[in-house]
């Protein structure tokens, strides 16, 4: 699918997540993390944003001049499932086409790392695609953070509500740093760019 937009139209940057203390280290709260990494990297610091259930941060991505980006990063604050109602209030708000939309979740099809970014397709059973699928449609980016498979007998829903591993943790800063950088070329040099260089 190939999709072109008006290079001066903002980009909407969602990490989805589960808000509060108890799930900040969850593998399923790793969209937060790039998240407020890329909020570090801009200078802004995550504010509610009126009306919408969110945090969020405006700023710009890339180098200056007319090469960058404006971009508003996200965090839902209204738990994973519930994530399409705020990020379409901020689509409705800043007038962001949905093909500039990009959500950043955790993927358990993938091994830990890794990292794929696509455009539309389905939601694989993640309940924050599935809830900004219903309410905009499927047509925004993905970057697919792997987190691999509960291992033995475990749910789904028991692992991704757990903190990443020790062995994890090791690799964890390194691997949310790709995730960013991977977001900043996908936004700045197109989807085919940034697969070629991070869908490992």
């Amino acid at each position: 699918m190939h999709v072109t937009t008006d290079p001066s139209a903002p980009w909407l940057i969602a990490g989805l997540g589960n808000p509060g203390p108890e799930y900040a280290a969850n593998r399923h709260n790793v969209g937060f993390m790039v998240a407020d990494l890329l909020a570090e990297r801009i200078g802004g610091r995550f504010k509610r944003a009126g009306k919408a259930q969110a945090q969020v941060v405006e700023g710009r991505i890339g180098p200056p001049g007319p090469g960058n980006r404006r971009v508003i990063l996200a965090k839902p604050m209204s738990y994973m499932n519930l994530s399409g109602g705020p990020v379409t209030a901020l689509r409705d708000f800043y007038k962001v086409p949905v093909a500039n939309i990009v959500a950043i979740h955790d993927e358990l099809d993938i091994d830990y790392g890794t990292l794929r970014l696509k455009l539309g397709g389905g939601d694989n059973g993640h309940n924050g695609l599935k809830s900004m699928t219903k309410a905009m449609g499927s047509d925004y980016h993905r970057v697919r953070f792997g987190i691999g498979r509960p291992p033995g007998r475990m749910q789904v829903a028991d692992f991704v509500l757990k903190d990443f591993s020790a062995t994890e943790r090791k690799e964890l800063d390194y691997f949310v740093d790709r995730a960013a950088d991977a977001v900043e070329c996908l936004v700045i040099e197109g989807l085919e760019r940034a697969q070629g260089t991070y869908n490992s």
